[in-house]
This record gives structure tokens, sequence and C-alpha cells, in this order.
């Protein structure tokens, strides 16, 4: 792999207001991390805990899905108070502590937002229902009457993203919009009041010290004047792309430039990184103009399979949509919505290896989820009663395998034996797999040829070699059929051989880092099959 696998200990550098331009981000998810009570739940306290661990991976800041008041009904997604921490995960105290352990390491801490919607317990809603039709509460959310001679069809034909109707139908004949389970009423982003309640939301977190927000849905908040069908009529195009008229309308970014302001009202360039599933990297490019939010998750390169050419066209697509506004591109493989990507890509833990490595490389910054550097595959068969996710109740949706996201939400092993090796004292929400023994923080560390170790040396280069990190271009240059080689500024070139057959190469420097076996320090070199290699040129 590597000759030297020491990673430097980060550090949180507060005179460096760009430390997000190269920064690589780790997703924890709380309830799947660690254990620190042994109800089977993650917990701040865990992750607290296990914080060293990802000190020594070498990331720069932790993003936390969400841990707030919450029924549970979407895995915290859906929260009742945005101020308060749910017990399942701990308290306040914890929150503050965890706060301070991270920066103490050189650790960022990035928080969820749930700007999009609340749950339909959260003091308003329960409070507009009670109310009935005609409450000013109704105003903040999207209750409309029902169409039909009597009420009794919905308002629109939007569709959940957890299939099935977008609307639910109340006792007193009205109905509400949720584009997500009937537990999470939209907010109307239109009343002053949400604009108002959410700014104060973001100033509570940053006084506590958070350096920013991931914002969920951050395409959604808005909807098009009168909530049209999603038909033809109802269709928009925008920048020649269809939009639908309850995502990516051009209205959301008021409201991002209004939360930049206050952003920038805190010292330590705190910041705030867009979910955005846009229609294409221009309209993602949107969110992240100067004055909006700093970063948006680059879902094109998430959905791109492994391929040579449709990788160079992802790649160069991104990165040309980011420089006309100045932002830096994002890679991601893996987050808690999607298929690990060491399933989704074929099932091959080389393959795998070979796409971070190259996803490290790409000028920018890099996101990780819990986990991807132990190599985890998803987990495909887990009993229906150990499972969470709201799609599964209803059978369809989008996300994950079979539109079911538990597979990549079960606890990460930490050690090599023991119930829930190492997630906690006691069992785990959803069972881990016996074969993760072999997977574990434990097992892995020390061993040079495990995924663990890749990771820590790759984070390594990416802080000291001058060709990675940030950046905003890659120069290709001539190689094979299925076969990518890019160099860098500042001396770095990759080597991505993304087909099932080896290929002889000039070897264009020294060997830095493989995903399989380091070649050869020779003229020619032979690149692997599924094999990423960087090289100081």
């Amino acid at each position: 792999m590597t000759q030297d696998q020491t990673a430097p200990a980060p550090s949180q550098d507060a005179a460096r207001p760009d430390w997000w331009r190269d920064a690589v981000i780790y997703q924890v998810y709380p309830r799947s991390f660690a254990d620190a009570d042994g109800d089977g739940m993650g917990d701040l306290e865990g992750i607290r805990r296990r914080l060293p661990h990802l000190r020594d991976l070498g990331v720069d800041a932790v993003w936390l899905s969400p841990f707030y008041a919450s029924p549970q009904a979407d895995a915290g997604y859906d929260v009742t108070d945005y101020r308060t921490v749910d017990p399942m995960f701990g308290t306040l105290a914890d929150a503050d502590a965890l706060l301070g352990d991270a920066h103490a390491l050189g650790l960022r801490v990035i928080v969820d937002l749930v700007p999009n919607h609340c749950s339909d317990q959260h003091a308003w809603f329960r409070q507009a229902v009670e109310e009935g039709p005609g409450s000013p509460l109704r105003a903040r959310f999207h209750f409309r009457d029902g169409r039909g001679a009597h009420g009794d069809l919905p308002p629109n034909d939007w569709e959940s993203v957890f299939g099935g109707p977008a609307w639910t139908r109340l006792p007193d004949g009205q109905w509400y919009l949720h584009l997500f389970a009937p537990q999470q009423p939209d907010f109307n982003w239109e009343h002053p009041a949400v604009r108002d309640e959410f700014r104060t939301v973001l100033r509570f977190w940053l006084d506590r010290g958070v350096d920013g927000f991931r914002v969920d849905v951050a395409h959604g908040l808005v909807k098009a004047p009168g909530l049209p069908d999603t038909g033809t009529t109802g269709q928009l195009r925008l920048l020649g792309q269809d939009v639908l008229p309850f995502f990516d309308q051009d209205g959301v970014h008021d409201i991002y430039r209004s939360w930049r302001t206050v952003l920038d009202e805190y010292p330590g360039a705190r910041i705030a990184v867009a979910e955005a599933w846009a229609p294409s990297p221009e309209r993602t490019a949107r969110y992240v103009r100067p004055g909006e939010l700093h970063q948006a998750f680059n879902f094109h390169y998430l959905g791109t399979a492994w391929d040579a050419t449709a990788l160079r066209a992802t790649i160069d697509a991104s990165l040309d949509a980011m420089r006309p506004v100045g932002a830096p591109t994002t890679w991601v493989l893996s987050n808690h919505d999607v298929v690990r990507h060491r399933t989704r890509l074929g099932g091959d833990l080389a393959r795998a290896r070979a796409a971070s490595l190259l996803m490290l490389a790409l000028p920018g910054s890099a996101y990780l989820y819990q986990g991807e550097e132990l190599g985890l595959p998803e987990v495909l068969h887990l009993p229906d009663e150990a499972r969470q996710d709201p799609a599964f109740a209803r059978r369809t949706g989008a996300a994950g395998q079979d539109g079911l996201r538990d597979g990549c939400r079960v606890p990460i092993p930490w050690e090599k034996d023991g119930c829930s090796y190492g997630f906690g004292p006691g069992g785990s929400w959803l069972p881990l797999p016996p074969e993760w023994s072999a997977l574990s923080v434990a097992a892995q560390t020390g061993d040079p040829d495990s995924t663990l170790e890749l990771y820590r040396a790759a984070l390594a280069l990416r802080r000291s070699h001058p060709g990675l990190g940030a950046g905003t271009d890659v120069t290709w240059l001539d190689a094979p059929d299925g076969v990518l080689i890019f160099r860098r500024p500042g001396g770095l070139v990759c080597t991505v051989n993304a087909t099932d057959t080896a290929v002889r190469l000039p070897a264009p420097g020294t060997p830095l880092l493989s995903s399989g076996q380091l070649p050869s320090a020779d003229a020619e070199f032979i690149l692997p099959p599924d094999t990423t290699v960087w090289w100081d040129a």
C-alpha cells in the first residue's frame, strides 16, 4: 500500500477560512455508530467516546445525522423540537461535551438541519390540527381543501417520495401536504414565521459551537405557486431542465442567502451544505453561488456507474459546473439513504477500494459514510420485525436497496467479538452479520492490507501532498479503453483500471499508494483490474 501508514493529527485552524474547500467530512448516523448506555441504540456519548477513531482516520469534520427530539417515524428526520436532544441520544449537555471533545481533537462538527418538514407531533402542527380549519397556524403548513364534489380527492396529483399520495386527509375534511411520510408535514416557507424560526434555530446551534449544517431536502422548501399538478401543464422548465413543482424551485435561493448572512456573523468559517437533488450539475451549482451555501452534495457522481467513460464525463461535468460559481466540487460514494457503494458497484471489495481512492484523488471536498473505511457491504437480508425505514411499510420508494434504507444503516463493528461486536454493551437495533467480525476496527487496525489502513494512508497523503485536496481541474492523459489517467497540479497522477482485465502502462512517476498491491517503480507496470494507484510525478 504505502511505506508510511501514519496519519498526522487533524488541526482545527481557525485562521483558515477556506477549510471546507478540501475537507474530508465523515457522516455519523447516531443510532448506528456507538451505543454507550446499552439500550441497543447509538447515542451522543457513544459517539464522543469513539471520536479518537475519527481523529486517527484523518478526517477534518464530523457530520451528525439528526439527534433532535423526535417520535422517530423516519429515524429522526421528523423533528418535534429543533433545540432539544431526543432522550434516545442523550441530552444537550451530552451534545456540548461531544462538541468540546471534537474541537479538542481538531475535528469540526456539522449537524443535520431538517427544514422542509417537521413531525406531526411538532407543537405548531398539533395546534393547527386541534384548532381546525381557519387556524392561523395552518398557514405555516400546506393545508388545502380536497378536490371533487365532496373534497374527498387530494388537492393535486403529487406523490410522496416514500410512495403513495403526498396528501393526508384529517377528520375535519382538510388535507395536508407531506412529501415524505404522513408523519412529516411540510412547512410553508412563504410564511414569515417559518423563516424566522429557522434563523433562530441556526443561531441556537451556532451559539453552542457547531461548525455548520447539512441542509436536508435543500431543494424542496419552496413549492410552485398554486401547487400545480405534476402533469404536462404543471411541469416547469428551468435552464432547459424539467423541474417538478415541489423540487428545485428558484425561491429556495432567497432562503439560503438569508442563512449565509447568519453564518457569516460567526467566527471560524461556519458552513452549510445542501442536500440538493437537482436535475443537473448546473442546477446544483446554483445552491453554492457567492452569498449562498458553501457546498452541495454531488449526487450525480454518486449515481455514476463503475465505467471509465461515464466517470470521466461526470467528473468533467461536475468540475465545469462548480468552477464558474467559485465553489468546491464535492464527491461522495455512500450515505444513509443509498446502498453502500461496495454492494452498489458489484459487491467486490477491490472495486470498492479502487472507487474510494479515485474519489479521494479528485479536487475538492470528499464525504465518507461511517463504515465505508471498513469496506462494509450492504446488509441485504434483515428480519422484517427489525426494519424501521418507513418506506418498508409502504413497500415502495426510490432510495436504497429496493427502496429500503435499513441495509446501509446497520451498526458498525468495533471489536472482533461480543453480541454486537463492540457497538455497545448490549444488543443492537439492527443485527450485525457474523462475518463483520473480520471487518471490525479491531480486526483491521495495524493490518497494512486492510481497507481501514488504506483510508488512513490516503487521508494522510491528502494532507501532505500538494497535488491532492483543493482544486478545480484535472488534466486527462491518454489511456486505453476502460482506464482513467489524470494529472493534478502539484505533481499527482492517478491511474484507474475500471475493467476486468489487467493492463500494461508506462509508469508516470513514483508510486505512492495503491488500492491493491503497490507497483514497483519500473519504467512500465501492470495495473490490475479494479485498481487505482496514486503516483508522485
